[in-house]
């Protein structure tokens, strides 16, 4: 008789370093299309299998809050007329670091933004 039980759980293999990348930059770009959704995405689903992909996913979540943030003061200062002009500073600075950052990881390396508040640490 055979048993109806199913496979035992098995962790989840780590990625192979060209996967590590791969992904690491994915989150980063990924960013500058849908936001902070795809870093976090990538923290909660990959840190576990890779820890240099997980302080990539950090790094960019942290980004793409502080970036949020800086777009609704920004819609905010509109009222006073100077948030039309740092909307577009806070849409650059998130478009160039990101790929900076993105290339960055594609290299192997651990990208750290600049003027990021560290909500994940």
């Amino acid at each position: 008789m055979t048993s109806d039980q199913p496979p035992a759980y098995t962790p989840a293999q780590p990625l192979s370093p060209s996967d590590e990348r791969l992904w690491a930059t994915l989150i980063h770009v990924g960013g500058i299309i849908i936001g902070f959704i795809s870093p976090l995405l990538g923290y909660l689903l990959l840190k576990d299998r890779s820890s240099f992909v997980g302080e990539n996913a950090k790094n960019a979540l942290n980004f793409q809050i502080t970036v949020l943030i800086g777009y609704i003061a920004s819609g905010v200062l509109m009222f006073v007329l100077i948030g039309f002009l740092t909307y577009p500073l806070v849409w650059v600075f998130s478009i160039v670091f990101s790929i900076v950052a993105a290339v960055a990881a594609n290299r192997g390396e651990v990208y750290r933004y600049p003027l990021t508040i560290p909500f994940i640490k």
